[in-house]
């Protein structure tokens, strides 16, 4: 008898449909009861595993609660727990969103939260089970390292070291390890009930597959000789595409997704395979970026890691075709732009104009041994957000400048939390990192006075030496440093609130109104 691995998830949401993803532990049908509803969707299989994605079309309104069945045997609730419900996206688009990144699973033992903090993602599922429905949000928005491929959790380890001895030792090598980390990472009883109950959007970041992934395309080339790394990079795409990005796409277009109809002919670990290495060698193969129409409110989340283009001396944040279809999508009809992108647009001014400077050298304005030097400090202190794709961030301050209606950009990636406005344009950068994965006291102190003090003071100067132009529009950080685990909520019409955890409960940092 097939049972349940992971899930229910309610991911995709509009305002007339749901979509409900599983992992089941055999092939068999999945069936979604609702009232005297029911929809139903038989698993496809990759690697062994097995899963499948029920769509539950014309819905008339919310669902007050949901069963699951495998073959026949309901699974879902779970006895003791809240029933899940679906809320349809309101017509008038989101009343409020949450957002974060950067989550690790380890345990919640004394020793771990010493070292990493409470989960604020576990508290505030806990949360919701008791709290009014007017506080629940109408979208996650989980902006990248909701795994940590490069840095697993003793259990996750153990799983590890039973299974293999090879290289690399204390990392992910393969799908079937994959599969366990987001199996770990989303089976906590109030994760799991709130990932059930409030629909999500997602995106990677670098630790989804590896510290730095893409940095620059001598970082490409220095992993190219691991011996693991191809392996890795197939299964950490490949693993995405299955537990994160199908569920982010609206049922028309998974209907014309070739890769999943590809799926359903067989165990598809090979043609999956194949698609997620062509992802990584030819970037411009696939679109990881996707929107939503929110009603009044346009989501546009962008991949801002496997869409890089990385041409010493013409990087970019976006290639081409990345580019044109942002273009295309931010042209659409809509009050409000919030864009996703996993790691900031605006830092701290010193901070940008020090990577402003960086890419310079790296693409040789200080000779052959400036550049070498620079490039190894690149990837050292993590110099690798727009500001270091410089013609990227220009191009994207100039389109956000001349589409004139408000934008928020939500990020994470920094691991600490602030808010940040253009002087002379409606566009506001909310970032709210980590949800699990604290900076060291150390650490913060070192980032407050690097990048909020001394950048501050040289970063312009460096740029200056080097030769770089000012950018478009300039800005301030606003609120903020906060360098606690977080969760923020964005409240419509643009009141951003953030909360950290203690223990099970959570509690207010800062409430900033954007307008």
């Amino acid at each position: 008898m097939a049972a349940l691995v992971i899930g229910p998830m309610l991911r995709y949401v509009d305002a007339s449909s749901a979509t409900i993803w599983v992992e089941t532990s055999d092939p068999c049908t999945v069936a979604v009861l609702a009232g005297d509803s029911s929809w139903r969707s038989p698993t496809f299989a990759v690697h062994g595993h097995h899963y499948a994605l029920v769509d539950l079309t014309e819905l008339p309104g919310d669902v007050d609660s949901y069963a699951v069945e495998l073959d026949g045997e309901r699974v879902w609730p779970l006895e003791g727990r809240p029933p899940s419900r679906i809320r349809l996206m309101p017509a008038e688009g989101p009343r409020r969103m949450a957002f974060g990144s950067c989550r690790t699973s380890v345990p919640h033992d004394t020793a771990h939260v010493l070292t990493h903090g409470e989960d604020v993602l576990r508290a505030f599922g806990g949360r919701l089970m008791t709290a009014d429905e007017e506080d629940w949000p109408d979208l996650l928005v989980l902006l990248g390292d909701q795994v940590y491929a490069d840095s697993p959790s003793p259990e996750m380890l153990d799983f590890i070291h039973e299974r293999r001895s090879t290289e690399p030792e204390n990392e992910i090598a393969d799908y079937e390890e994959y599969c366990e980390l987001y199996r770990q990472a989303w089976s906590e009883p109030e994760i799991r009930w709130l990932l059930s109950t409030v629909p999500s959007a997602m995106i990677f970041d670098d630790h989804d597959l590896r510290d730095d992934w893409n940095t620059s395309q001598t970082w490409r080339e220095q992993m190219a000789q691991v011996s693991w790394w191809r392996r890795r990079v197939i299964s950490g795409l490949g693993a995405y595409w299955v537990y994160q990005h199908l569920g982010n796409l609206s049922p028309a277009e998974r209907a014309d997704d070739p890769l999943l109809r590809a799926l359903k002919e067989g165990d598809g670990g090979g043609a999956l395979d194949a698609f997620a290495d062509k992802a990584d060698t030819e970037p411009s193969s696939n679109r990881w970026s996707y929107s939503r129409d929110l009603g009044h409110t346009r989501l546009i989340m962008i991949d801002t890691r496997c869409a890089r283009q990385l041409t010493p001396g013409d990087r970019r944040m976006l290639d081409p075709g990345e580019w044109e279809w942002l273009l295309d999508e931010v042209a659409k009809p809509a009050d409000r732009i919030v864009i996703g992108s996993s790691i900031p647009f605006m830092l701290p001014e010193g901070v940008h104009s020090v990577q402003n400077w960086n890419e310079a050298l790296c693409d040789g304005a200080w000779g052959k041994v400036v550049q070498r030097l620079s490039e190894r400090f690149r990837q050292f202190v993590d110099l690798e957000h727009w500001a270091a794709f410089r013609r990227s961030f220009d191009d994207l301050a100039r389109l956000l400048v001349r589409i004139g209606k408000p934008v928020l950009i939500l990020s994470g990636d920094v691991h600490y939390s602030y808010v940040a406005r253009a002087r002379n344009a409606p566009v506001w950068q909310i970032v709210c990192s980590p949800i699990r994965n604290p900076l060291s006291p150390v650490l913060r102190w070192a980032n407050v006075i690097t990048q909020f003090g001394v950048a501050t003071v040289i970063g312009g100067l460096l740029a200056r030496l080097a030769g770089i132009p000012r950018p478009p529009f300039r800005w301030r950080v606003t609120e903020g440093p906060w360098f606690q685990n977080a969760l923020a909520t964005l409240t419509f019409p643009d009141e951003a609130t953030w909360y950290e955890s203690s223990g099970n409960t959570l509690k207010q940092i800062d409430s900033v109104r954007l307008r």
